[in-house]
């Protein structure tokens, strides 16, 4: 919901340069009725009761943008006991709570046991193991699926590419039927659905429909075998748009992969993270220099790796923007930050205002993986973040300051 008026960038009915004025900078700001908005795409095409939107928590952990969403009715995705304890604090229904990840520990798993959640998605025998000792401790069963890695290439960056043979993430597809027989062995095991997630900002339903033929494969085979599911989790990864990518709409996914399940009676989990809050948030930057070097012109910021990592880590690209003037000659330039790494910047090769120094940019969908990521590297006191609802905002974290970089330190 970003907009220009009187050359100024407005997110919803607040102007973005007003809260770099008011916070300082760098400063993460979300827009709560373009959270709702992407929500309620994702909830309006599917069928309540038949099919459950678990918010991937990971993606952004703020409590407000948390209880927004719980509120709204959505389930989580969880995965680790911290994020559990966030998704409980949030107000997020234990009923409507799915567990994921490849190294969840002893303690983690009885923490979820006790919160009663919907279902663990164990991703190794050892694992399941595990949950069957400590299920069997506090004298109960535990509802799991298996994590099954279907081998599909979903033509992502590598790193978040997570269901091609030889990634850490699963049970490989041909050792999931035998997976699944060993686990309806175990007696404190409820054996109750099946996962799949292949990876993340997947810009085609392609890579979702091979993946969905594959899982409900396994699916039958389990029925002839006499394992019936109650669900089929088919994880998250619909991308959004950073730059030029045209990714399906949650309607175009429920379209291309619920019919492959036709004569099954199962109930479908979703686990939508980046499409719910990515493009709702921006990273305003101040300028602090600007330098000429090597024939090129660069925009130093305060605003760094530290503070949004995915163009260092990812290579990845956001569009940025001045929050004014943006009619203003544009130059070359790229746009770093002051951490002491070559590989901090945020963009590269922009066409972007000279601005001057105390001006503000605009990083756009810094909204996922911005302030999940971050951290006090260089010994930088991570970013306030605020929320707008209208011609209304309110800060939902402050700026760290130098005592909390010291805080826990003896």
């Amino acid at each position: 919901m970003l907009s220009q008026k009187n050359n100024r960038l407005y997110l919803e009915n607040v102007s973005l340069e007003k809260l770099a004025g008011e916070y300082g900078t760098p400063l993460f700001v979300y827009s709560k009725n373009t959270i709702l908005g992407n929500f309620n795409s994702f909830l309006k095409p599917f069928a309540p009761g038949k099919e459950l939107i678990c918010y991937a928590l990971k993606a952004n952990s703020n409590y407000s943008i948390l209880k927004t969403l719980s509120g709204a009715g959505a389930g989580v995705d969880i995965t680790s006991g911290g994020e559990l304890y966030r998704a409980m604090r949030a107000g997020f229904k234990p009923s409507k709570t799915v567990y994921a990840g490849i190294g969840k520990t002893y303690e983690e798993i009885e923490y979820a046991l006790k919160n009663n959640i919907l279902m663990f998605n164990v991703e190794s025998l050892e694992e399941i193991e595990a949950v069957n000792k400590a299920a069997g401790r506090l004298g109960r069963k535990a509802p799991v699926a298996f994590r099954v890695n279907p081998h599909i290439d979903p033509h992502t960056h590598h790193y978040i590419t997570t269901g091609t043979a030889g990634v850490k993430f699963g049970i490989p597809f041909a050792e999931a039927l035998d997976a699944y027989k060993t686990a309806s062995k175990l007696k404190n095991i409820e054996i109750v659905g099946i996962h799949s997630h292949i990876g993340s900002q997947i810009t085609s339903t392609k890579p979702f429909k091979m993946a969905a033929q594959r899982i409900s494969g396994i699916v039958k085979k389990l029925a002839g075998a006499g394992i019936h599911l109650k669900y089929v989790d088919l994880g998250g990864g619909l991308g959004i748009t950073y730059s030029n990518e045209k990714p399906p709409t949650p309607y175009e996914l429920k379209k291309s992969v619920v019919p492959i399940f036709k004569g099954l009676d199962v109930s479908f989990i979703f686990e939508p993270g980046r499409s719910i809050i990515g493009n709702a948030g921006v990273l305003l930057a101040g300028v602090i220099y600007r330098k000429k070097a090597g024939g090129k012109n660069f925009l130093v910021v305060d605003t760094g790796m530290n503070d949004l990592l995915r163009p260092t880590l990812y290579e990845a690209f956001h569009d940025i923007v001045p929050a004014a003037g943006a009619s203003r000659p544009r130059v070359k330039l790229d746009v770093v930050g002051p951490i002491c790494e070559t590989g901090d910047f945020l963009g590269k090769n922009r066409m972007i205002p000279w601005l001057n120094q105390g001006e503000c940019l605009a990083v756009k969908c810094a909204g996922a993986y911005g302030y999940a990521m971050s951290s006090q590297y260089n010994s930088r006191a991570r970013a306030a973040e605020v929320m707008v609802d209208g011609n209304k905002y309110s800060l939902i974290r402050r700026r760290e300051t130098y005592k909390d970089l010291v805080a826990l330190e003896k």
